[in-house]
């Protein structure tokens, strides 16, 4: 297989994945556009390497921009904006999994803590029901929520040792 194609592979099957786990395909494309490039690239190269309209790419960037997984650099003399992709893809890791708990985790156990408060006959089987399975989903998302913080803060090398140890 030629780099030509095995790159075009890469960015769809990036794109595939992307679209999976609950992000834009385009983006996840762009992303790995990105992540595949030695250099930095232009809004036009971008445009033209994924056949996207310039609004399209615009917005992905700024998404890309917002997730903390693309950066923008000005070049002196010049009026284009460069952007360009961290290629550590323990850096990537650390990054999707904190903008997929603020987004989405910490909204769930902002709620669950509120409905962990709820009062009621402790004696009612609705109620013993309800206050058992948001108390356990609760504690789980909790636990997850502390792997995830681990993770963002360890070491690659220490965390997957970590995780390795607990499965020998």
């Amino acid at each position: 297989m030629e780099l030509a194609e095995a790159k075009q592979k890469f960015i769809e099957a990036w794109g595939k994945l992307g679209s999976e786990w609950g992000i834009n395909r385009t983006m996840a494309q762009v992303h790995a556009l990105l992540l595949i490039t030695p250099g930095p690239l232009t809004t036009e190269e971008i445009m033209e390497e994924l056949s996207i309209s310039r609004g399209n790419t615009n917005m992905t960037l700024r998404d890309l921009i917002g997730w903390g997984l693309v950066e923008k650099e000005h070049r002196p003399g010049e009026r284009k904006e460069y952007f360009f992709a961290d290629k550590d893809t323990w850096n990537i890791a650390r990054q999707v999994a904190k903008e997929r708990r603020k987004r989405e985790l910490d909204p769930v156990l902002k709620i669950l803590d509120e409905l962990s408060k709820v009062t009621g006959d402790t004696n009612d089987p609705a109620y013993k029901t309800f206050n058992k399975s948001v108390t356990d989903i609760n504690k789980l998302a909790k636990n997850v929520d502390k792997t995830l913080e681990t993770m963002i803060k360890a070491d690659e090398s220490w965390f997957w040792g970590s995780i390795l140890k607990i499965f020998k």
